[in-house]
């Protein structure tokens, strides 16, 4: 929503501006400037960015139009662990496994469809809690080790946002590109009327324009949002670290979750009763996980 609302103010100030100074929104379609600078930036994008990078790009267009991750979500995901860590309490760290050999069908994981739908997510806890299983490793080190698979991951997840903010930087140029073709375009009728050149000069001048409309108005702001989201993101995993991080030291599933909870920022950080009623109403799943394991 705030993505449609961003173009039309772009849009709506510029065209306004432009009309007050008694300008005419006609002379500035000019399709095949649109076509020069737009093809030979896709064509850019298409020579320095490898296919998967590319369907990542794809696939997070869809963020534009949903928040990154509700408060619910989080509030979910801290009953969850809350149910994972009585688990544990009550029959040790081995009742987890069969939760984790295909999570989709575990009695306890299938209860939380919005954790299940974060692929990642789920990967990144799985493969924490079968390290734990094995055993013979610090908290300390475990720390490290889901450090390490959050700044890999965190690293991929911003590549689609630099993409998009290089493209961007790249329109000012190709908007000069435009207009200097439109120069040769002017100088091959040099001798025509005034009024046709001043119409042909306008038009070059109009691809310099479309460049930098297009990198500061809309593709740099469009990668700086992607940037907030993965951040935003990120917030989810290092909930689900920090969480699991306290029951392996030792400490009881109600502090435990209260450590997650902490770690999340206040927008979206559901509050101590909150989560405590959530995780009261959760209590009854423990003991038929516990049987299924």
């Amino acid at each position: 929503m705030l993505l449609i609302l961003g173009v039309l103010v772009v849009l709506g100030s510029v065209a306004g501006g432009y009309m007050m100074h008694g300008g005419h929104l006609g002379v500035l379609w000019q399709p095949s400037e649109l076509v020069i600078i737009g093809g030979a930036g896709l064509g850019a994008m298409l020579i320095s960015t490898p296919l998967p990078l590319l369907k990542r790009i794809v696939s997070q267009v869809a963020w534009f139009f949903r928040p990154a991750v509700p408060k619910e979500d989080y509030l979910e995901l801290l009953g969850m662990q809350y149910q994972l860590f009585k688990l544990v309490q009550q029959s040790g760290v081995m009742a987890l496994e069969s939760h984790f050999e295909d999570p989709k069908t575990s009695p306890l994981l299938s209860k939380y469809p919005r954790f299940l739908a974060r692929p990642h997510a789920v990967d990144f806890l799985s493969d924490s809690v079968k390290v734990i299983i094995i055993g013979g490793i610090s908290p300390h080190d475990l720390e490290a080790l889901m450090d390490e698979d959050l700044e890999v991951h965190q690293a991929e997840g911003l590549k689609p946002a630099s993409t998009l903010t290089r493209l961007g930087d790249s329109m000012p140029g190709l908007g000069i590109v435009a207009a200097v073709l439109g120069v040769v375009i002017t100088m091959g009728a040099i001798d025509g009327p005034p009024s046709e050149i001043g119409h042909k000069v306008a038009a070059a001048l109009v691809g310099t324009f479309l460049g930098i409309l297009l990198c500061y108005g809309f593709f740099n702001p469009m990668g700086a949002y992607l940037e907030h989201v993965v951040h935003d993101q990120e917030h989810y995993t290092r909930c689900l670290k920090t969480g699991l991080l306290a029951v392996y030291k030792g400490f009881p599933p109600a502090i435990a979750v209260e450590f997650a909870r902490r770690v999340l920022p206040p927008d979206v950080r559901p509050t101590f009763e909150e989560t405590e009623q959530y995780c009261k109403g959760q209590r009854g799943g423990t003991e038929t996980a516990a049987q299924a394991a």
